[in-house]
């Protein structure tokens, strides 16, 4: 079954993913708190003819993302890919910044991740299945006035290495595909200054396609980690 659940999917990387996946075949569950622009999506997508799912969730509310998911899993089925694709930033110095900021984005950078594999994981045990985490290289690379997404991304690729050796024997592979700078909305957000040349960037399109790539290797092996940098170097 190639059935693909996608969180953040109604823009940038998680948008790209869904549009690629469709195209190659894929079944897709999709997850994010704009429902409206999903359902755009899904009917962007009725030429693909492959089945979609949606589901609304706001992933920075951990009581709302056990729900949605119990409901998911038992309408539509455990996926074969599970993407964690979902994340949020903010620039600003971590010395002095709010607990609530910090709490959010540890939300949902790392542990809404942790929720969701918590969940989805042991339907998974049954046929196998992969875990693509979406990273950064900010998760090895400390960037002033990134720390609190830094730290996230960090600890999700720790999560990505502890999951991957522990369900091992279940035939759950884990991995993360981690990223430079990508042209996405996410700097458009009121706190990030992006004040220089995005064209230079890794494009959501290409990156879908490395997604894919991950997902499509056959059950004996599997890429670890993939790394993926613009050319330019990092921003």
């Amino acid at each position: 079954m190639k059935l693909a659940f996608i969180t953040g999917a109604s823009k940038g990387i998680g948008r790209q993913t869904a549009i690629t996946f469709a195209n190659a075949g894929w079944d897709l569950i999709l997850l994010s708190r704009n429902f409206d622009i999903l359902k755009e999506l899904k009917e962007e997508l009725s030429d693909t003819q492959v089945k979609i799912h949606l589901v609304k969730c706001d992933l920075s509310n951990s009581q709302e993302i056990d729900k949605a998911l119990k409901e998911s899993i038992k309408e539509f089925g455990c996926p074969s890919v599970l993407i964690n694709n979902a994340g949020c930033a903010f620039n600003g110095d971590l010395i002095g910044m709010n607990l609530e900021k910090w709490l959010e984005i540890i939300q949902i950078n790392l542990n809404s991740a942790f929720q969701i594999c918590n969940l989805i994981i042991p339907q998974m045990r049954k046929n196998g299945g992969i875990i693509i985490n979406v990273s950064s290289h900010a998760s090895y690379n400390p960037f002033p006035q990134w720390g609190a997404y830094c730290v996230s991304k960090s600890a999700l690729s720790m999560l990505t290495k502890c999951i991957r050796e522990e369900e091992r024997s279940n035939s759950i592979r884990a991995c993360t595909i981690t990223l430079g700078s990508v042209n996405t909305p996410l700097w458009d957000s009121d706190s990030i200054n992006s004040d220089f040349d995005r064209k230079s960037m890794l494009s959501s399109n290409e990156v879908s396609k490395t997604i894919l790539f991950i997902a499509q290797q056959p059950k004996s092996q599997i890429i670890e980690d993939l790394t993926l940098m613009p050319s330019g170097g990092a921003f």
